[in-house]
């Protein structure tokens, strides 16, 4: 007998960043880390296990994918199936509205919305923070797609206290993130390689150790809707990511000329009083926040500047959730 479940859930852009694993195997990060939920950007997952298969199959928005992506998902399966006494190989079919590996944390929401649907179609009925450890076992970054809004994910030490909650609604903060795409090109270096290589740069174990003060301090701006003080740690936290990456070995080198034209205009836009902050996760593309009021004036003057292709608008969203019928195209 097939049984099926479909999810969807939303990617998240980390205001404080999660960079470097305690313990690459369950991704249990070096540090806590602080996020928003992009809401107008989905992953849209059906998982079909099906005794008949002879084994697991990947379908990315309309193409079957072997090698790493395929063994990464099996990976998952094999977890969920292990908890739920299941032998049958499965079918997981997949669809994002959003460039796929360009930094935009294609990963996070695919990883959320296969635990939440590969769980359910295997008839375990598991709670919010049992979905985030699950999912962080497949990307780091999607134990922070499964609550709601602004979440927190807690480093913990090992896998049951290494998990995301939400600190605040989605309608906490009318924040816009504005997500400059420089690129929509596959990035080469992939972020579960790049945790790996984030202990080989002389800077990262300051920049963890500082984390705790930098992620105290983005908390009770975004609680108290402090932009003037949550724009200058995002932007030092964004800063300090990059500059361990460019000083791994080998180093990691995400942005583009556009990139930095756009952290310039940013930077000079605040200086001269419009609310406005960047951040970029392992990719090229910008992501730049301001109050939702803020919004259409900010993108009007990105579209103006050199490299930017486009801008995507997205407001804070909701929960990975289950779907009650199938999604198109699938």
């Amino acid at each position: 007998m097939i049984s099926t479940a479909s999810a969807a859930a939303h990617p998240n852009i980390a205001f404080i960043k999660y960079w470097g694993d305690n313990n690459q195997e369950l991704r249990i990060p070096a540090h806590s880390s602080l996020s928003m939920n992009l809401k107008e950007l989905e992953t849209r997952t059906r998982v079909s296990f099906d005794p008949s298969l002879a084994g697991d199959q990947l379908i990315l928005n309309g193409i079957h994918e072997e090698g790493a992506a395929l063994q990464r998902v099996s990976k998952m399966l094999n977890r969920i199936r292990n908890m739920g006494g299941l032998n049958a190989f499965a079918i997981v079919e997949s669809e994002n509205n959003f460039p796929t590996g360009a930094g935009i944390a294609s990963s996070a929401s695919a990883f959320a919305a296969l635990s939440c649907a590969a769980s359910s179609a295997a008839g375990l009925c598991l709670s919010e923070r049992e979905l985030s450890r699950l999912a962080r076992t497949g990307s780091g970054s999607a134990s922070r797609s499964i609550p709601e809004g602004y979440v927190e994910w807690q480093a913990g030490t090992d896998h049951d206290s290494s998990y995301a909650f939400s600190i605040a609604s989605p309608d906490h903060w009318d924040l816009a993130d504005l997500i400059v795409l420089i690129s929509e090109e596959h990035k080469e270096t992939g972020s579960s390689l790049g945790h790996s290589l984030a202990d080989t740069s002389p800077i990262q174990g300051a920049r963890v150790e500082d984390a705790n003060r930098r992620l105290e301090i983005c908390r009770k701006a975004l609680l108290e809707r402090d932009f003037s003080i949550f724009a200058d740690i995002v932007e030092q936290d964004c800063n300090l990511m990059h500059a361990v990456m460019m000083t791994s070995d080998p180093p990691l080198y995400y942005w583009f000329p556009g990139t930095l034209e756009v952290m310039r205009a940013v930077q000079i836009w605040r200086s001269h009083g419009i609310p406005v902050c960047y951040t970029i996760d392992a990719g090229p593309n910008v992501h730049v926040i301001c109050p939702v009021k803020e919004a259409e004036k900010v993108k009007r003057e990105l579209g103006s500047l050199e490299g930017v292709n486009s801008v995507l608008e997205c407001t804070p969203g909701g929960p990975t959730h289950l779907l009650e019928s199938d999604f198109p195209g699938v």
